[in-house]
């Protein structure tokens, strides 16, 4: 105790010993100290009771959002790897129509550098005045976008933005819009391939949290949630060469004849794969405005008819292969027709007693129908359907049709003997070419395929070898001299078709004047290595047969094709060379 006192003392004595000035500066330091501490917990009552609705709103003014980063789009290639569907990034011009009033001063400058109309964009702020997004202008290419946004700036134009996008390119255009199709603004698949293999090619958006302010506007990217995954590519089996070789001659083509519209389908016979496809008319898949109504349609895939006389050959080769009848076989078209019942079946002309080869040469529908009534009606049907008949070819394209081809119970004998000249069925013409192709691989079905095969399918034989190549033998007659498509030779090579000229039905039955012409055939015929379909849609000039609009149509076609694809000729030494001359004959 007494040292704790002594200790105090101490203390007090040296206190007194301080200076006053001392003393002073201390008690002024506590004073203020004491003095912000009460300002500071002031502070904090005032804001908790008095400022709380001030503050939340100071706070809405900023916040965090998610946004979807979109993927890149995966491009579409032909068989070579060339570029036929791209997407590049475009920018999209957006405002908040609670920021941009319709009856802004600043409206004028901002429709101008849009390129829309002053009243358009008033309308549209107006309509969407309850919203904090509305897109003014959509898929820009950057460097417009920030002209729009430079100008916006200029005259202190509050409540844009701009957002990344995707276009969708095609380079060839229409060349290949029916089997590409196209995407819409938001890049998601439409029509075609784009449609068939959109999920491929979108592949999967991004996802990155942002800072907006009380405007809605990016104020700041905060952090990526979750990178976009590019859509993958897709190559097809089409060759743009042969694509385009396609185009030109079926478009000259109809022009040339003023039909209605028109088809051609190119098959590689090792493989299966489509090479060409395309039809008129056609639109520019660029632009929405010629993407409308039926020239959407990919009609070689979508439309079907009656193939006409392009079926004799395959009902001679069921013929063939079931023993029915021999090549050397011989049968009686006299006098020209034979009636069943109520219903005749006849020729252009009485063609007396003839071979198969000249039937299909001279086109005899007495023949071909004399053939079809003595085959078995179930195995006949069975030939048709493993040929790809009444059923989707499988290429995968949206809206395949699959023709009709009825069950052979409901057959009369009338139907089992027009069905060889190719009447009471309907196909598309990428099942007309399927059909060729099977002749043409010496008897063996290959599925077809728009896509790029790496290997070669196994397939399924349909004919025995020698039935196809016998049946190929009797089509190259049908090129010759005295056949009816002379005009579908391609010189330095054989070739093997046929033609057809059909009468379109119409309300009470066939009609006179609306026909389809049609070729179908291959080539080198020695060893074929293309099949191609050639279907122009009700031809209104002077010519309408099939050896006459059609056939020259293949011909041009597969001639470019072959020298282009450097395929070997084999008729340099064979009787069918192109003439200088070609007869004019009825199919």
């Amino acid at each position: 105790m007494a040292a704790r006192r002594e200790k105090r003392a101490k203390m007090h004595k040296r206190a007194e010993a301080l200076p006053k000035a001392y003393v002073g500066r201390r008690r002024v330091v506590l004073t203020i100290l004491m003095v912000a501490v009460s300002g500071l917990i002031w502070r904090a009552v005032d804001q908790q009771i008095f400022e709380r609705d001030f503050l939340q709103s100071e706070g809405d003014h900023r916040y965090l959002d998610q946004v979807r980063v979109p993927a890149h789009r995966g491009a579409i290639t032909d068989r070579n790897g060339a570029v036929l569907a791209m997407s590049t990034p475009v920018d999209s011009i957006a405002a908040n129509p609670r920021l941009l009033r319709p009856n802004a001063d600043t409206l004028q400058p901002l429709a101008k550098a849009l390129d829309i109309g002053l009243d358009d964009l008033r309308r549209r702020l107006a309509r969407y005045s309850h919203k904090h997004f509305v897109y003014l202008k959509r898929r820009l290419p950057p460097e417009e976008a920030q002209a729009v946004m430079d100008v916006a700036k200029e005259n202190h134009i509050v409540g844009l933005q701009t957002t990344r996008e995707y276009r969708r390119y095609y380079p060839d255009g229409e060349i290949f819009a029916h089997v590409i199709g196209f995407t819409n603004l938001d890049d998601i698949g439409q029509e075609g391939l784009e449609y068939a293999f959109n999920e491929q090619l979108a592949g999967k958006p991004g996802l990155k949290r942002v800072l907006r302010d009380g405007r809605r506007q990016v104020v700041a990217d905060v952090e990526s949630l979750r990178m976009p995954q590019p859509g993958k590519n897709l190559a097809l089996g089409l060759d743009q060469r042969l694509q385009y070789i396609a185009y030109r001659e079926l478009k000259a083509a109809i022009k040339k004849h003023n039909a209605i519209s028109g088809s051609i389908v190119m098959l590689d016979v090792k493989t299966g794969e489509i090479l060409a496809m395309v039809n008129q008319p056609g639109f520019n898949p660029n632009s929405s405005r010629s993407a409308r109504g039926g020239r959407l349609r990919n009609r070689a895939v979508t439309d079907v008819f009656e193939p006409g006389s392009t079926m004799k050959p395959l009902t001679v080769a069921v013929g063939l292969d079931l023993g029915v009848i021999e090549a050397d076989t011989r049968i009686d078209t006299n006098p020209g027709f034979f009636k069943l019942g109520k219903f005749r079946v006849k020729d252009h002309d009485n063609l007396g007693v003839v071979d198969i080869e000249t039937i299909i040469k001279k086109s005899s529908n007495v023949g071909a129908g004399k053939i079809a009534l003595s085959l078995p009606k179930e195995r006949f049907r069975d030939y048709l359907v493993a040929m790809g008949f009444g059923k989707k070819t499988g290429s995968g394209y949206p809206g395949e049709a699959s023709g009709q081809l009825r069950p052979a119970t409901n057959w009369a004998r009338i139907d089992q003997a027009t069905l060889s000249y190719g009447y009471g069925i309907s196909v598309s013409v990428l099942q007309l070419a399927q059909a060729y192709a099977v002749i043409a691989a010496d008897g063996v079905h290959r599925p077809v395929s728009l896509l790029r095969r790496d290997a070669i399918p196994e397939g399924k034989r349909i004919f025995s070898r020698k039935t196809a190549m016998e049946v190929r033998h009797m089509m190259e007659s049908v090129v010759a001299p005295g056949g009816t498509a002379t005009k579908a030779a391609v010189a330095g090579y054989r070739v093997a078709g046929k033609t057809g000229t059909v009468k379109k039905a119409g309300k009470g039955g066939y009609t006179q004047r609306k026909y389809l012409s049609l070729f179908a055939g291959m080539a080198p015929a020695s060893d074929p290595r293309l099949v191609v379909a050639v279907m122009i849609n009700e031809p209104r000039g002077k010519q309408y047969y099939g050896g006459l609009v059609a056939a020259p149509v293949f011909s041009a076609v597969m001639d470019d094709a072959l020298r282009l694809l450097n395929v070997a000729p084999d008729a340099l030494a064979h009787n069918q060379t192109v003439r200088l001359a070609h007869a004019e004959a009825k199919p």
